[in-house]
């Protein structure tokens, strides 16, 4: 599980700078209302910053090559949670939300006590759970929008072309939100939790208890 982790963050970082290149082509989503728009994905000065202007044949030759290491990763890594039974430890409970929400709370600050928690918490349970579905839902849109006429079932069930479009767009925003709040979180966790996801196992330094010495009668005597 740590290897298909550490593995999907380059792929996915590369899939979503590639991403990039090609939206800047034809960057049409926006938030518009009564005919002023109040947001634009993205603006000029984020695409002259990152230099992304005019390399929309290389985000292509990016993003379709990468494109079958993302999803071999992702068959691998739900085959073996299959075969494992780890699937147990990450699919939501009944009251997951509920707890989610006091796990919240308690990364806030606002709750002292966290509720009862075994290998993942009820956050990191919805969280994992709903990456893996969001994995999917891309490998579906972006075969619908590669190819559309080779694929038009997927692109049926996507909603049509545009649609599927859309969708392929907001997961990568979802990707995006994820990344930040999984970064802030191993921050708080602090260094010992993160290196334990490299190793695969944490130091714990224990203090020692201290010896306590007893004497028999006998020895007292003497």
């Amino acid at each position: 599980m740590r290897w298909c982790h550490w593995v999907n963050f380059p792929i996915l970082t590369i899939m979503i700078w590639s991403g990039m290149l090609i939206y800047w082509a034809n960057d049409e989503y926006k938030i518009t209302i009564f005919g002023h728009t109040f947001f634009r994905f993205f603006p000029d000065w984020f695409y002259n910053t990152l230099k992304i202007p005019h390399r929309l044949s290389e985000g292509m030759a990016f993003h379709f090559l990468f494109m079958w290491f993302f999803t071999l990763n992702g068959i691998l890594y739900i085959l073996y949670t299959t075969i494992s039974g780890e699937w147990r430890e990450l699919v939501p409970k009944k009251n997951s939300f509920k707890e989610a929400w006091l796990v919240l709370l308690h990364d806030l600050h606002i709750r002292k006590t966290a509720p009862p928690q075994n290998k993942y918490n009820a956050a990191q349970r919805i969280a994992y759970t709903a990456i893996i579905i969001m994995g999917i839902g891309s490998v579906i849109t972006g075969l619908a929008i590669y190819k559309p006429v080779q694929f038009y079932y997927l692109t049926w069930l996507s909603g049509g072309y545009h649609f599927a479009r859309i969708l392929h767009f907001a997961l990568t925003l979802g990707y995006v939100f994820f990344f930040v709040i999984h970064i802030v979180q191993v921050i708080l966790a602090g260094w010992g939790n993160f290196s334990s996801v490299i190793s695969g196992f944490e130091v714990v330094n224990e203090t020692p208890e201290p010896i306590i010495q007893t004497t028999t009668e006998d020895e007292k005597a003497e």
